[in-house]
């Protein structure tokens, strides 16, 4: 019998433990909310706080995580990661240092809200700090990527992949405007 019990405290903690699920179909919005009946809400306080539209939030962390909660960048040579992005924004440590001082806030990195919060803020920083203009989702992705001392060097101009990916996450946020105005509720 003494045997048993920790295999039953294994099972009731694993029984107890949640997990973030993946939506099944990141590509439609409105399906993805409906999985999701917390992330409106989620993205549209962030949308009042900071000015940023769900459809720019929602288009940045597609591409970022596919809202994967704990996504990692992919371990390359030797086992290292190439950077220490993480979590539904894929933030990187030092950025979410500066946003967790900024905010005094002790979010996280693997919450969608928090998560949501953190691009909200990064991207009103670069509104504030380089005049994009918040729904000019392009260049806002940009800065994003390359931090905002990297748009503002103009680093993106080397890497003519990104170039693709931002315009990718430009047609990406029309698709998401679109559905959101025909699936509100």
């Amino acid at each position: 019998m003494k045997n048993l019990i920790p295999i039953f405290l294994l099972f009731l903690t694993l029984g107890c433990a949640t997990t973030a699920t993946t939506p099944k179909n990141s590509h439609n919005i409105c399906k993805t909310f409906r999985e999701k009946p917390h992330w409106p809400q989620q993205s549209n306080t962030v949308f009042k706080k900071w000015g940023i539209p769900v459809y720019v939030q929602m288009a940045i962390m597609q591409q970022e995580s596919h809202f994967v909660a704990d996504a990692r960048p992919s371990r390359g040579f030797l086992g290292f990661r190439p950077s220490s992005a993480y979590g539904y924004a894929q933030a990187l440590d030092g950025t979410w240092r500066d946003y967790l001082k900024a905010c005094k806030t002790n979010a996280e990195r693997d919450n969608f809200a928090d998560s949501c919060d953190f691009i909200g803020w990064y991207i009103n920083e670069s509104h504030k700090k380089l005049g994009i203009s918040k729904l000019d989702v392009y260049n806002l992705y940009l800065a994003y990527h390359e931090g905002n001392g990297g748009y503002k060097r103009k680093s993106y101009l080397k890497k003519k992949w990104l170039l693709k990916v931002a315009k990718r996450i430009t047609e990406k946020s029309k698709q998401y405007r679109k559905q959101l105005a025909n699936c509100q509720e």
